[in-house]
């Protein structure tokens, strides 16, 4: 068996996250060092403007104030280009980066992208994922195969904000 059809390894409270320097919605990168010092939720989703992916932005989004407050900044990230993310940014006014991952590198490297049961089936594709990194730039929460809708509202009760 390849390592293209293998399980990603997964994160786990602890582990240092994976560095990463992608482009956001405008072509400009960010890093995850950028938010050092600070606690940031990095949540990978499939497709920009699809139903489920819409849905957890606008969750997200509609969030943001109360995430803010409590410390918290949001990066979403996807296999979706610049100009995609721009739209889908602009299409919903949503108001946190967005960073394009056309390579898959950092998706794997967060054990985001791998096998996925999808209808049944077993296919390769982005693992709805998200992560809480701490000022340290180390995983505090890790929190893979969430579900789109509600997935803020409870991500919000985990972390009493």
């Amino acid at each position: 068996m390849s390592d293209a059809t293998t399980a990603p390894r997964r994160l786990e409270p602890g582990d240092e996250a994976p560095a990463f320097t992608l482009p956001d919605a405008d072509g400009n990168e960010v890093s995850l060092s950028d938010f050092r010092g600070r606690k940031v939720v990095v949540y990978f989703y499939p497709a920009a403007s699809t139903p489920g992916c819409t849905k957890q932005a606008c969750d997200f989004r509609d969030n943001l104030a109360e995430l803010d407050e409590a410390g918290l900044a949001v990066v979403g990230v996807s296999p979706d280009k610049p100009a995609k993310l721009a739209a889908f940014r602009d299409n919903q006014n949503l108001n946190f980066p967005l960073l394009s991952d056309p390579e898959k590198s950092t998706l794997t490297a967060w054990g985001a992208f791998g096998e996925k049961k999808m209808y049944g089936k077993t296919v390769q594709g982005v693992i709805r994922s998200t992560f809480l990194v701490d000022e340290e730039g180390r995983i505090e929460v890790a929190q893979y195969n969430v579900r789109a809708t509600g997935h803020v509202a409870k991500l919000r009760r985990d972390l009493k904000v």
